[in-house]
């Protein structure tokens, strides 16, 4: 069965701030190819690794404000399966 896309509003966002990282990612490694030194590789590598979580952050937030808060006004058997992928989501906090 083929589902339909699942987007939000802050989707293009995510991706946005996912790809500079990935841009500053592949920068990281051309650093270290270029053998330059551990601390700003290591400097580099902490923006990237911040960016990621940047958007991780947005893309949860925006899910548990959408998605979980409509299903949990629903009918218990969806606002208890709301309640399943909230904990499922937590996790990755």
């Amino acid at each position: 069965m083929v589902s339909s896309p699942h987007l939000h509003e802050s989707h293009p966002a995510v991706v946005k701030r996912l790809k500079r990282a990935g841009g500053h990612l592949n920068n990281v490694i051309d650093m270290i190819a270029q053998g330059r030194e551990c601390v700003d590789v290591v400097q580099q590598l902490h923006a990237v690794e911040r960016a990621i979580q940047a958007a991780k952050k947005v893309l949860i937030h925006d899910h548990v404000e959408h998605c979980l808060d409509d299903a949990a006004r629903g009918p218990r058997g969806v606002s208890q399966m709301a309640l399943r992928e909230f904990k499922d989501i937590a996790k990755y906090l």
